[in-house]
């Protein structure tokens, strides 16, 4: 009777800690000859550690996510010849025919090269093609550790090294890749598909974290007490994505200032009674709108958007300004074109409808494109200051908040004045520090003295 055969990692060199990806049999399992027990790989290159002889797997003492070296256990196995001989044993009516003396010797002679390749005794055997390949892999260059996760046995990647190249070039996250190879081994069709899920979940406004960004795990909040889920509005479920993307590609810089409209806001008084029997309500939004143009013009950078190859300027000859609208079904930015070419009356006038509109979720598509800087104003709402997102491919928007009133020393003595915070964000690789000052503060010379809009 044959004695069980410890099977041990073969000879790969001097390298210690090569991470079992895959255990191809389980016990009890019948195998032959040549039949591959479990898989190595490190970042060169993969193997099969085969069996050396036909026979029955009675334990194996590696699991996925070890590491092992030449000599460590792999499994136990049973030979064939030990079953055979169990047979002859059985009762009569069972006889099997008992193999002739050369075909034994032929099968030991078989048998003994494979066993000696495995068996940790046996320095001299010689190697399989998919050792030797193994071998050579790692001699140019020192191995590499796997992945922690790997390491640790939390998730174990079947890929090979190629495909785990290929996925870091695209940003691939490998243990959220179901393979579609044999034994669920990863192609690179799979990291492809993976790839395209991710980018039509964006599309979609299912973002789970891009950019090597993790996602926010899954929490049941139920279990704290009471819940109820609402849905989003679409326009949130169109706007989330965008504002995301925004806030991940745009380096974002906000200057904060306060503009004296005391002045501006006495002429516009004066204008209301007038205006209001005409049917129009001149607001102070117009006004910010004008010297926000006066602004864009004194500087262009800002009435600008990066070209996509980000080298250059794409700059506007045009002033459309989009307006931050609050409604019943979430934030939308309408735009008034030709901000320029318009009167504050006609400007108030375009302000009435389209946000008249955008609340009754009347607006058409074309209504809110095109715009060259936005505006978003928390005016009777409250707040002091604000970091309003840049609402891409423009490059600056400008955020307002409830002016007060503020002791402001004239030189000789404080007096009240009408103060209104200004918040502008910016993209910093358009727009450095000191160009933002400077065009916050010539915006705020114009609210001081709105006769300068004339010039």
């Amino acid at each position: 009777m044959s004695e069980d055969i410890n099977i041990s990692v073969p000879d790969i060199g001097d390298f210690d800690g090569v991470p079992v990806i895959e255990i191809l049999v389980k016990v009890g399992d019948e195998v032959q000859a040549e039949d591959s027990l479990i898989t190595l790989e490190s970042d060169k290159a993969t193997m099969d550690v085969p069996s050396p002889v036909a026979g029955t797997i009675q334990s194996i003492s590696v699991k996925e996510g070890d590491e092992v070296k030449q000599g460590d256990a792999i499994a136990v196995l049973s030979p064939a010849e030990a079953n055979e001989t169990n047979e002859a044993a059985a009762p009569a009516e069972i006889a099997q025919e008992a193999p002739s003396e050369d075909k034994a010797k032929d099968k030991s002679s078989k048998a003994a090269p494979a066993a000696a390749i495995i068996d940790d005794k046996a320095d001299t055997a010689p190697e399989t093609n998919r050792i030797k390949a193994f071998r050579e892999a790692h001699k140019k260059a020192p191995p590499v550790a796997p992945p922690p996760g790997q390491r640790a046995g939390i998730a174990t990647v079947h890929a090979s090294p190629s495909i785990r190249r290929y996925a870091r070039l695209l940003g691939a996250d490998l243990t959220q890749v179901r393979g579609s190879g044999p034994k669920g081994r990863i192609l690179k069709t799979d990291v492809k598909t993976w790839i395209s899920l991710q980018l039509s979940k964006l599309n979609a406004g299912q973002e789970s974290g891009g950019m090597g960004i993790p996602a926010m795990p899954e929490i049941d909040f139920s279990e704290f007490g009471e819940i109820e889920i609402e849905p989003f509005s679409r326009i949130q479920k169109l706007s989330a994505p965008h504002l995301h993307r925004a806030w991940l590609n745009v380096p974002h810089v906000t200057h904060h200032d306060e503009a004296d409209i005391t002045e501006t806001e006495a002429f516009r008084q004066s204008l209301k009674k007038e205006y209001a029997d005409k049917g129009t309500r001149i607001t102070l939004l117009s006004f910010i709108m004008k010297a926000v143009v006066g602004s864009l013009k004194k500087f262009p950078h800002f009435n600008a958007s990066i070209s996509p190859d980000g080298t250059s300027y794409i700059l506007k000859k045009y002033f459309n300004i989009g307006v931050a609208v609050d409604t019943p079904k979430g934030l939308v930015v309408p735009v008034i074109r030709d901000v320029d070419r318009l009167s504050i009356q006609e400007i108030s006038e375009a302000l009435t409808d389209l946000s008249g509109r955008a609340r009754e979720g009347k607006l058409k598509g074309h209504e809110m494109k095109g715009g060259c800087m936005s505006i978003s104003s928390l005016g009777g709402i409250g707040g002091t200051a604000f970091t309003p997102i840049v609402n891409a491919p423009e490059v600056a928007i400008l955020g307002i908040t409830r002016s007060k009133m503020q002791p402001v020393w004239n030189g000789t003595e404080f007096e009240p004045r009408l103060m209104l915070p200004l918040d502008l964000s910016y993209d910093h690789r358009a727009i450095d520090g000191a160009e933002a000052a400077r065009f916050m503060a010539y915006l705020v010379s114009l609210f001081v003295d709105v006769r300068r809009l004339l010039l």
